[in-house]
């Protein structure tokens, strides 16, 4: 069991990131932890971990929680084995075999005579067959770093375990192997994750906020139906607010002109009258006093709808205020984008592909590239920009526009500003607040358009990408991605897979993320296998 009570974290600087957090974690829950970006997800991770220590409030856990971290570069200049805290038991282990049976031994052993054939089990079944736990953590790839401290797991068979984007470099059979380990274990799972398919495994969901801790009793997809209906709540509130907010103008402007009737029928019956000046006088002053008390009512009851409107719309989603509009490719559907026949690339002078590659590219085509780590999709992508040459066989390819967005989003220009780096894609001669507005549409407000692009996040870049592609006015023929979804949250994968949909162009993905493949209605795939 994992219990916080009333924990509050503020950064170094001051600012509170989260406050006052409740939350009871039992044994044997599946807990998703989702967030938007900056929502404090990971440092709220780190704290169950005690990795961290709150500003204040307490976290109790029943034993010590196993974490996997997002990020390994602390672990740089460790090996495997002192990166995941074995390295003195085997150490007292092979002292021990080999004759050494002093006190010390048996006391760092601690009786766990099985800790070497344990580790050689978990290695395997997360595919790193033959890895030598005496391996540098630095030497390993993204993938395998995420395989070793999930391996982790299984040595520790810790009761409480901290996930933070656990399927984050894994191929399509490091995250199946995930799955099924996450179907089947009893162990309390906390686990941070934009992987909708991993999030589907979880029986709770918990939603991070400014507001605290909001719990959701099923996995992801019953979470989106809710969110839903309080999305479709809240816009129902505001339709409902706009409305009673016109009505309130309109009867303003109806009652005041129905005033000005009445008080300029009273004066003309007074002037008829042939009453004297003073009493015109009071009477107009009268009418005036009635007409301003008119207006204030009023003017009250205008005010209080527009401030409740405003606070409505400030608690809409963000995504749900985005407005995206694609320019669309000027191809014809069909048309022959790229035509390879027995095409190979060399390494070294070994082919890269077990079998050479004859496919074909249509104008439309949704394409997903597809293959385990090392398959050579991302080489397949080079060839298919020219950027490389393909070493046996022919590629044609006609004259399009492509634009590649890869996993760093290096179409952005860390150098330059949010303003400065939309400016680029100018190519309408916009005028400075059209730009402006742009940004704007794309969340990116006043405060963002002089930030320095290297100070985004990867959502945010994401983000201003999309809103270049907008503001260029050749649309591209061709959007390649890679990986696209790595570092990106819920939030932002739904404005993505969003901006995806409504562009008409060709479509080719590099992507293990199953579901995401699935939203943004991807049709065909191309195997790659690496020769052995």
């Amino acid at each position: 069991m994992l219990i916080l009570q009333g924990v509050t974290y503020t950064h170094p600087n001051r600012d509170l990131l989260f406050s006052d957090i409740q939350l009871t974690v039992n044994k044997h829950d599946k807990i998703a932890l989702t967030g938007n970006n900056g929502a404090g997800k990971s440092t709220l991770l780190k704290i169950m971990a005690g990795e961290l220590q709150p500003a204040s409030g307490t976290v109790n856990a029943s034993a010590v929680p196993y974490y996997l971290p997002q990020l390994f570069g602390q672990f740089n200049g460790l090996t495997i084995a002192q990166a995941l805290h074995i390295d003195q038991q085997l150490q007292a282990l092979q002292a021990i075999l080999s004759g050494d049976t002093s006190e010390q031994n048996y006391t760092l052993l601690n009786d766990d005579w099985g800790i070497e054939e344990r580790c050689n089990e978990a290695l395997a079944y997360w595919q790193l067959h033959g890895l030598s736990l005496a391996a540098p953590i630095d030497t390993l790839s993204g993938g395998q770093k995420t395989k070793v401290f999930l391996a982790g797991m299984m040595i520790h068979q810790p009761a409480i375990v901290l996930l933070d984007e656990p399927s984050n470099h894994l191929d399509a059979a490091g995250r199946n192997k995930l799955y099924s380990y996450i179907q089947h274990t009893n162990q309390t799972l906390v686990v941070v994750s934009h992987d909708r398919t991993l999030l589907n495994l979880m029986n709770t969901v918990c939603e991070l906020s400014k507001r605290g801790i909001t719990v959701y009793g099923g996995n992801y997809d019953f979470y989106r139906e809710q969110k839903t209906l309080e999305q479709d709540a809240l816009n129902e509130d505001v339709r409902s607010k706009e409305k009673a907010l016109r009505k309130a103008k309109e009867i303003e402007r109806e009652s005041m002109e129905r005033q000005q009737k009445l008080d300029a029928r009273g004066k003309r019956r007074q002037e008829k009258a042939g009453l004297p000046t003073i009493s015109m006088k009071t009477f107009k002053n009268n009418a005036e006093k009635s007409t301003a008390r008119m207006k204030e009512v009023h003017a009250d009851k205008i005010d209080a709808i527009a401030q409740e409107l405003t606070h409505l719309r400030q608690t809409l989603p963000d995504a749900g205020k985005m407005r995206i509009g694609f320019n669309n490719t000027s191809l014809h559907k069909g048309k022959i984008l790229a035509t390879a026949t027995n095409i190979n690339f060399s390494y070294n002078g070994q082919p890269l592909w077990s079998t050479p590659l004859d496919f074909q590219l249509v104008s439309g085509n949704r394409l997903a590239i597809k293959g385990q780590n090392g398959s050579g999709k991302t080489t397949l992508i080079q060839l298919l920009l020219g950027t490389l040459q393909p070493t046996s066989g022919t590629l044609e390819r006609a004259a399009v526009k492509a634009i590649y967005v890869d996993q760093e989003y290096s179409l952005v220009d860390n150098t330059r500003s949010v303003y400065e780096q939309a400016q680029q894609y100018n190519t309408g001669a916009l005028q400075e607040h059209e730009i402006k507005n742009r940004l704007s549409r794309f969340l990116f407000t006043r405060e963002h358009w002089n930030k320095c692009c290297a100070a985004l996040s990867g959502g945010e870049k994401m983000r201003l990408m999309l809103c270049c592609l907008t503001i260029d006015t050749n649309a591209p023929d061709i959007i390649i991605l890679d990986e696209p979804t790595n570092n990106l949250d819920i939030q932002n994968m739904e404005i993505l897979t969003g901006a995806i949909n409504e562009y008409e162009g060709t479509l080719l993905v590099v992507s293990h993320d199953a579901y995401f493949l699935q939203q943004i209605n991807v049709t065909q795939s191309l195997e790659l296998e690496a020769a052995t």
